[in-house]
């Protein structure tokens, strides 16, 4: 699947146009950014492509030398299965 990136969202769209993945984590300070919300359709769902976009995320982050938090649920369960990313949590 492919990913296209705009500020601070990765997402992938349909030959329609429609949404079908997306992941956003908008700057709650200078450096400081939330990973807020994590969506994938229906018809893609089980397929891996929720964790597609945290490693997308995580990949960025980590590029950018930014620290992140997790308020989306699915975005903190992923981070707590991958102590390897830790680093990138803000305290």
């Amino acid at each position: 699947m492919e990913l296209f990136y705009e500020e601070n969202r990765f997402y992938a769209m349909d030959t329609k146009g429609s949404l079908l993945a997306e992941i956003t984590f908008p700057f709650t300070a200078p450096g400081k950014v939330d990973i807020n919300h994590t969506f994938v359709d229906a018809s893609l769902r089980g397929q891996g492509i929720a964790d597609l976009l945290m490693q997308a995320a995580v990949e960025k982050i980590r590029k950018e030398g930014w620290l992140a938090t997790t308020s989306c649920s699915y975005a903190a369960k992923w981070m707590e299965k991958h102590p390897e990313h830790s680093e990138l949590l803000a305290k």
